[in-house]
């Protein structure tokens, strides 16, 4: 009975979910992100850090929306949780900086209790970065309480034995008289059924969760089974093209997006440039790979016109166990993702999806 149930009602109910914890509004977004920038940039330390970093020394790792839950049937995060613990060993043994950048806690759906009784591996990593001063946790629209609960700082102080500040925001700076700013936030400000309002709480809690956890629907597809990029990221790239010297990084959304292109975005970039190049087999073997996506529709963009300003970090619940991050380190910026073999004995492995060099970004 209940494969029949996932079967007839898992797509309706991944609409229903999707149609009542988003509804970004262009205006709005744009109206946030500048607010908080502008808050950020001129040192107002409550809303976010100011980092001064050299791109050839300082390594950082960014991952967000691991919304963490209580091991159940809507538990997103349980089947990627050893890839997570992978990659942070990784990355504290190579001294990289941990950006968390929200939605750390799915506290929708979850009592802040039943998080911390079954994560207690995942923050230890996580308590590795603290030790080293290289930890910065920024809050998501699902992970809210952080900033608006009075007991925040006590709650995180239980969790990782010393006090964390919380942010909505981190701006990275190069060097120099026209340095390279990094603008890292969440990405669900401006998104009216995003920012923790009573009723998409409540519907998260009460309909969409029991059902999930009956059901055990993960809505979180592979990371490059997206096609185009969504509303809201298509509005935080228009933001991010009016900037100047200005890259942008966020999450919220689940769907990666690196240079402000999707995966299969960048697959149409490369086919143009390999029909210029008369390069018959790459060619063959983007069609192919377009081919699996079964992009519906023709209406396509003119992806070689997109400015490479904007990212997005994609997810730590996939629901193959998949997740995606961004590096910042040795002068790139790096679309990674860490994965799990076909061979179950095979450990976690860490895949550069795509990455290029700072130095030229810093020139839009």
């Amino acid at each position: 009975m209940r494969k029949f149930l996932q079967r007839i009602l898992s797509g309706p109910v991944s609409r229903l979910a999707d149609k009542y914890s988003s509804k970004p509004d262009k205006a709005r977004v744009h109206k946030a992100l500048t607010q908080l920038y502008n808050k950020i940039s001129t040192g107002n330390e409550k809303k976010g850090l100011l980092i001064d970093f050299t791109p050839d020394e300082d390594r950082f790792i960014i991952f967000s929306d691991q919304h963490k839950g209580a091991k159940n049937g809507s538990d997103d995060f349980a089947f990627a949780e050893k890839n997570y613990l992978y990659a942070l060993e990784y990355y504290n043994q190579n001294n990289f900086h941990f950006i968390s950048l929200g939605d750390g806690e799915e506290l929708w759906e979850n009592t802040l209790a039943a998080v911390k009784k079954c994560n207690v591996a995942s923050y230890e990593k996580e308590k590795s970065f603290l030790q080293r001063n290289a930890f910065s946790k920024v809050f998501g629209n699902h992970d809210l309480e952080w900033d608006n609960s009075p007991l925040a700082g006590v709650e995180l102080r239980s969790i990782y034995g010393c006090k964390v500040p919380i942010y909505e925001g981190i701006i990275l700076k190069t060097p120099g008289n026209n340095p390279l700013r990094i603008f890292l936030t969440h990405g669900h400000q401006g998104d009216e059924l995003s920012d923790g309002n009573w009723f998409s709480k409540w519907f998260v809690a009460k309909i969409w969760a029991p059902l999930q956890s009956y059901l055990s629907i993960n809505p979180n597809t592979p990371a490059f089974q997206d096609h185009l990029k969504t509303d809201h990221n298509l509005f935080m790239y228009e933001w991010i093209t009016k900037q100047k010297n200005m890259l942008l990084i966020t999450g919220h959304t689940h769907q990666p997006v690196f240079q402000s292109l999707t995966h299969l975005e960048s697959l149409y970039r490369n086919m143009a440039a390999a029909k210029e190049a008369n390069d018959v087999a790459t060619i063959q073997l983007i069609e192919s790979e377009i081919e699996q996506k079964k992009l519906k529709g023709n209406s396509l963009p003119d992806f070689t016109a997109y400015k490479p300003t904007y990212f997005n970090s994609g997810c730590c619940c996939f629901n193959d166990g998949d997740i995606t991050g961004i590096e910042i380190a040795d002068g790139k910026i790096r679309l990674i993702k860490w994965e799990y073999g076909k061979d179950k004995l095979q450990l976690p492995s860490r895949v550069v999806l795509d990455e290029t060099d700072l130095e030229p970004l810093g020139k839009y």
